[in-house]
């Protein structure tokens, strides 16, 4: 058929059989052709032999032991000498490939036996492992009702906390502040406690401390009275001492400052209520949500363990549902049969498969035995030849390569023909197989092929949907399910049994979680408990704010804390004083006025030094004091707007809160399930009864064993085979005319004394020569 004809378009309209039937013809038109020539070879080759025969024995065509002598006769046996090497090295190579085709056949063959025990194996541990892992995976499901009922379980900590959670940020930052104010003002009390305390002490202090330096100034003044300062230079002294007793007062009015007897008594009052207390109560109102939560879902939790277990009755039935198993167990009784079968007749194939192998052997044996004949000939001839000798007097190692030759001749017509027998039919049968089955399995034309529709059943549109499914409508291929398993997905998929029974319906996740979604939507949390601050809390606040801590005049306090207890430091007075009476001569008034020095002196020691320390103390305390009731107001203010707008959300919003954080709590409950239903239907779908040993089995007899094991070798045997039998009619040729100029001849051309140059003699048409007879015989 010719490529116009085969791509004429009307042949496809045609039904899918006859199309099919015209490629296949159109294929095998190369086969055919050369099938045909080799048929015509075997034919010829023993008539022509005979006929070839006949006629040398009628002493033609070269049978004649009778050689003319010619001028290129040198060069006419040197090239058929050449010419016959090369065919015989062509021949050769044949040989050696058929001998290597036959042996690895052999060995192929022996090794099937393993072959076929491997892909067995694989095969039954699909069958039997397929149930083992349906149990898993619907077995998995314990695991997710584990991990849901402990969340169900655990629902005070997820449900209670997370709705603390929500509330927290609101709710915890108020108490910590309330909480720190109630702590203030206990520290407020303490510090204007101690602060009333140290200035009560201080203006006792103060009072002594002017008394003795009045007392003294008094007694300077007296002494200064004495008669002696009207003279001088004890006058002038004297008036120096006069002018300084100024300086002998107390600095500082700590008297005159009020005292904080009313604001001490007016944080007591406030003290009164707990606030602290208030605010621990606050703190439980808030710590008890997931225990209040815990105590109102009891029964609904209950509701869901109940339905979750149903499910998993549900669940357990689905293993009785799936076909899987049983489309499987089918193929196990196919798979004994044809294991069966294959094991009786592995030893029957490897005994015939000797006897091929001992015909391979004979055949390249021949074909051997043949090219030696001609190596030998070649061999003999050109180490036996003499130039200088005449064709009746060759040695007998040159004859005897001439008789090699003649003999391969011989020996080639006749086994040539039986050889090229055996290659046509290796050739038909080889060349068939790896065009029609080999080439098309590994190009996947051949599942195409098989998955023509009406092909294999006149009734069915797809036969492997109408086999396996009995639904031939449906588009299931054998390239289709080949592809799948070579990808190692399920059988589930690759055999399309959704047609048969639909995993994902049996599994809908609504199915399953319907129920346990309206028991969530039905459950009710009341949470409307809770009062961070009652309303005498608040009122502690507010009469704290009255309290009139931040009214105290801090400024003067701490300007009257700052000041030393005297204007002078009485050191330097007493030490001056000292000097001044030195300056006096002996008498009443030099003692007097050392006399004051020294008690000026005592009471800086006794009265300025102790009261050094307390004044800095107490200026110290009136500094925080008025620090911690710096804007006092306004951070009650602050508190009592964050707790109002608190509790006004929780008000508000806590019941959006719980519906969210139930909501939220219920899909992560079944969102366990629907990841698992999801992983079962994935698992179900690709992962169980993943049918790659399937394709495996598939590859291992197409084309590992069919096509690797058998045709393979078998094309490179009839190849070679086929050519060394091709090349050995130039070769029979080639010896043929080269056996001439070795053999010994029976006569000889011998030339006249007249004319010795047989060239010459032929240009004047005299032949000039006449026989000469010998008397040797071949």
């Amino acid at each position: 058929m010719s490529s116009s004809t085969w791509c004429s378009p009307t042949l496809f309209q045609k039904p899918e059989s006859v199309v099919l039937t015209l490629k296949v013809v159109h294929y095998e038109m190369g086969i055919i052709v050369c099938a045909t020539l080799g048929l015509l070879f075997v034919v010829l080759m023993p008539v022509v032999g005979l006929c070839f025969g006949l006629c040398r024995c009628c002493n033609r065509c070269g049978g004649e032991m009778h050689q003319r002598q010619k001028r290129n006769g040198a060069f006419l046996r040197k090239c058929y000498a050449v010419s016959l090497l090369v065919t015989c090295v062509v021949i050769s190579l044949g040989i050696i490939s058929g001998f290597v085709a036959n042996e690895h056949l052999r060995a192929q063959i022996l090794q099937t036996r393993k072959l076929a025990g491997s892909n067995f194996r694989d095969l039954r541990t699909l069958l039997n492992e397929t149930p083992s892992q349906i149990s898993y995976v619907l077995g998995q499901y314990t695991t997710a009702k584990e991990k849901a009922f402990s969340d169900l379980d655990n629902i005070k900590s997820l449900l209670g906390g997370g709705i603390q959670e929500q509330l927290r940020p609101k709710a915890i930052p108020v108490l910590d502040d309330i909480k720190a104010m109630a702590a203030a003002i206990k520290e407020t009390r303490e510090a204007l406690l101690n602060v009333n305390k140290t200035l009560g002490e201080l203006k006792k202090s103060t009072a002594r401390l002017s008394t003795s330096l009045q007392d003294v100034k008094t007694n300077l003044e007296q002494s200064l009275n004495d008669p002696g300062c009207s003279v001088q230079p004890e006058r002038a002294t004297c008036d120096d001492v006069r002018t300084t007793l100024n300086q002998l007062d107390d600095n500082t009015n700590l008297g005159q400052l009020p005292s904080l007897d009313k604001q001490i008594d007016n944080i007591t009052h406030v003290l009164q209520t707990d606030l602290s207390s208030l605010v621990q109560e606050g703190y439980k109102s808030f710590n008890d949500i997931p225990e209040s939560v815990q105590n109102q879902t009891v029964d609904v939790v209950s509701g869901i363990k109940s339905t979750l277990n149903s499910i998993g009755s549900h669940i357990e039935n689905v293993k009785e549902q799936i076909s899987i198993q049983n489309k499987l167990t089918g193929f196990s009784d196919q798979i004994d049969d044809v294991e069966t079968y294959v094991h009786r007749t592995l030893p029957a194939l490897e005994e015939y498969n000797s006897y091929r192998w001992l015909g391979g052997l004979v055949a390249c044996s021949v074909l051997t035995l043949i090219v030696t004949f001609y190596y030998l000939g070649l061999l003999c001839g050109l180490c036996g030849y003499d130039r200088n000798a005449t064709p009746t007097r060759r040695g007998c190692v040159s004859n005897t390569g001439g008789v090699f030759l003649m003999v391969g001749v011989g020996i080639s017509f006749l086994f040539c023909w039986i050889l090229m027998i055996i290659v046509v039919l290796s050739f038909v049968v080889g060349g068939n197989v790896e065009k029609l089955v080999c080439e098309p399995y590994q190009s996947k034309k051949l599942f195409q092929i098989l998955d023509t529709p009406y092909l294999i059943n006149e009734e069915w549109k797809y036969y492997l949907s109408g086999m396996v499914l009995n639904k031939p409508d449906i588009n299931l291929t054998f390239e289709q399910v080949y592809s799948d398993c070579k990808d190692n997905k399920g059988v589930y998929t690759a055999l399309k049994l959704e047609n048969i029974y639909n995993i994902s319906d049996c599994l809908d996740t609504q199915q399953f979680t319907q129920n346990v979604s309206s028991d969530f939507e039905n459950m009710e949390v009341n949470i409307d408990n809770i009062v961070l601050l009652d309303a005498a809390g608040k009122k502690n606040l507010q009469d704290f704010i009255s309290s009139g801590v931040d009214r105290i005049d801090y400024g003067a306090y701490l300007a009257e804390t700052a000041k030393t207890p005297t204007k002078v430091n009485l050191l330097t007075f007493a030490h001056g004083l000292e000097e001044k009476a030195n300056q006096l001569p002996q008498g009443s008034l030099k003692r007097s006025l050392a006399s004051n020095a020294q008690t000026v002196r005592m009471i800086y020691h006794g009265q300025v030094v102790p009261l050094e320390s307390p004044m800095k103390t107490l200026h110290q305390s009136i500094q925080d004091l008025q620090h911690q009731s710096s804007g006092l107001g306004v951070k009650v203010h602050s508190i009592i707007s964050s707790l109002d707008a608190a509790q006004n959300f929780i008000a508000n919003s806590l019941s959006s809160v719980i519906v969210q954080e139930t909501k939220k709590y219920g899909n992560m409950i079944i969102g366990y399930f629907e990841y698992y239903l999801q992983w079962v239907k994935i698992s179900i779908m690709e992962k169980v009864a993943a049918c790659k040993p399937v394709a495996t089995a598939l590859d291992s007899v197409v084309s590992v064993f069919l096509c690797g094991y058998i045709i393979d070798p078998m094309n490179l045997f009839w190849f070679g085979i086929g050519k060394a039998t091709l090349f050995l009619l130039p070769a029979l040729i080639f010896a043929v005319k080269l056996a001439k100029y070795y053999r010994r001849m029976d006569s000889e051309d011998v030339y006249d004394d007249v004319e010795t140059i047989p060239m010459k003699n032929m240009q004047t048409g005299n032949i000039g020569f006449h026989r000469h007879q010998t008397t040797q015989n071949l």
